[in-house]
């Protein structure tokens, strides 16, 4: 019975804590990313790199024909 007991706490060490803490750092990458993006669109003079992707979206939008 120890052994069955060492694979379920293994299980639980590898999937549940390690799929839930990837999930976390992703998330936070993204809020960082997405806090980024947002101080850059409320400044005066954006970066270019905001400006050639906010083009790419915009452009992208106007090609999608409406639902």
């Amino acid at each position: 019975m120890g052994g069955l007991w060492n694979i379920m706490i293994g299980y639980f060490f590898g999937f549940a804590l390690g799929v839930g803490c990837a999930l976390a750092v992703m998330y936070t990458i993204w809020a960082g990313g997405y806090k980024r993006a947002v101080e850059h669109s409320l400044l005066a003079d954006p970066p270019a790199r905001f400006r050639t992707m906010q083009e790419a979206a915009l452009r992208k939008q106007s090609s999608v024909p409406p639902r």
